[in-house]
């Protein structure tokens, strides 16, 4: 037996039990509503996951149903053994060199890799992470298209709709929200692969994707909406987060097209969607308690109802504990939002402040509304203030 055999049946109970509790998440079950559908406890989900209990034999067919896997699946990820395994590199090249031998281990190495270059979006700038996500991407892409395991594939999928979502998020991003369709090729691959997973979850994330790029990059309210609301409909019954957060999307693109009424009855739909989300929801490392107040203050602006759009931006503003790409979004609209009432002084310290947030993280979409706050100060370019901001975001573009 090789080296890399000798370490293939150890202590992958840690492992599999992630990836039992990544595939709940991945088809949009709380751990309250597994155990809902399954008739026991939720007390019972959480040793299962812990790999304190094991599902009993009446258990599994309905598990595995719930989880929209087969019953031999399910039993890949709950059964393993208790000796510590290799590093997932060592795993990972092993199983680059020999493809069909790729098991559901190395799926869930690719996918806790992804994960973890996804929580680093918002602290580096995305030209930073996209070799990395890159390779990861097409790791899984050969991988799974070889695999000659279905356990392996299906979670091969998974990984691979998870790596194409993060790719379009970071291809967009580092293109200053230019390359709409590279965004999209890659938007339309996770829906896709998200599909053959069946995780209901990530195609409607990607969907909501697809929205920012038609509102935000291609400037078309109508083709946004639609994206928009499909999203919506796609996360109901899966996701809260993902309903609200496409919900206010909605509301936006109403904005954009000068509907005032459409706008107002989606915030708050969308409003008492966010109302609702709990911790263990699939999607809650998308929520963070800023959201409605930014996309609403971004409305507001769009609608030219300054009077509303300045104090929900700032109190947005005040629930965004730590420097986020879309702080520096909700910093340039208060900027504009102040330019816009000639109160220019305010203006010139916001758009400062969302500079700062900007040289660190290089944010594609805070750049694009530092510049056109920016802009709209030109008739002051003779005040001091306006053109030490201005010079600033000019070397900040420099050093891009």
């Amino acid at each position: 037996m090789n080296g890399f055999g000798s370490f293939h049946r150890t202590a992958e109970v840690i492992v599999k039990r992630v990836g039992l509790s990544q595939r709940r998440k991945a088809v949009g079950l709380s751990q309250e509503k597994l155990a809902e559908n399954l008739g026991v406890d939720r007390s019972t989900v959480v040793r299962w996951e812990a790999g304190d209990t094991t599902p009993q034999p009446w258990h599994r067919p309905q598990l595995a149903r719930a989880l929209k896997i087969t019953v031999e699946h399910l039993d890949v990820l709950l059964v393993g053994h208790a000796e510590a395994a290799p590093p997932h590199d060592e795993r990972l090249k092993y199983a680059l060199a020999h493809p069909s031998a790729v098991d559901t281990v190395i799926a869930a190495g690719l996918r806790h890799q992804t994960q973890k270059l996804d929580r680093q979006y918002d602290e580096l700038p995305s030209s930073a992470l996209l070799a990395p996500a890159g390779q990861l991407h097409g790791q899984a892409v050969y991988l799974r298209s070889r695999a000659s395991s279905a356990a392996a594939r299906d979670d091969l999928w998974a990984a691979e709709a998870e790596s194409a979502l993060l790719m379009g998020q970071l291809t967009w991003d580092a293109s200053y929200r230019r390359d709409h369709p590279g965004a999209d090729t890659y938007f339309d691959q996770a829906i896709a692969a998200a599909g053959h997973a069946g995780i209901v979850v990530v195609a409607a994330h990607a969907e909501l994707r697809k929205s920012y790029v038609a509102l935000s990059g291609r400037k078309d309210p109508r083709g946004g909406l639609a994206l928009a609301q499909r999203a919506a409909d796609s996360a109901k019954g899966h996701s809260t987060v993902l309903a609200g957060m496409a919900t206010l999307h909605v509301g936006e693109a109403h904005a954009m097209l000068g509907d005032a009424r459409g706008c107002e009855v989606a915030l708050h739909r969308a409003e008492r969607l966010l109302d609702e989300v709990r911790p263990e929801e699939p999607a809650a490392a998308l929520f963070c308690r800023s959201t409605h107040g930014r996309i609403a203050g971004s409305s507001y602006l769009r609608l030219g109802l300054l009077s509303r759009a300045e104090p929900t931006l700032r109190s947005s503003h005040t629930l965004m504990n730590h420097q986020r790409k879309s702080t520096a979004i909700v910093l340039g609209n208060l900027s504009l939002a102040c330019i816009r009432q000639r109160k220019l002084d305010e203006a010139v310290s916001h758009l400062h402040q969302a500079i700062a947030v900007l040289e660190r993280t290089r944010g594609g979409g805070g750049l694009n509304v530092a510049f056109t706050a920016a802009r709209e100060m030109l008739p002051w370019r003779d005040n001091v203030g306006v053109s030490e901001v201005s010079d600033r975001l000019l070397a900040l573009m420099s050093a891009a």
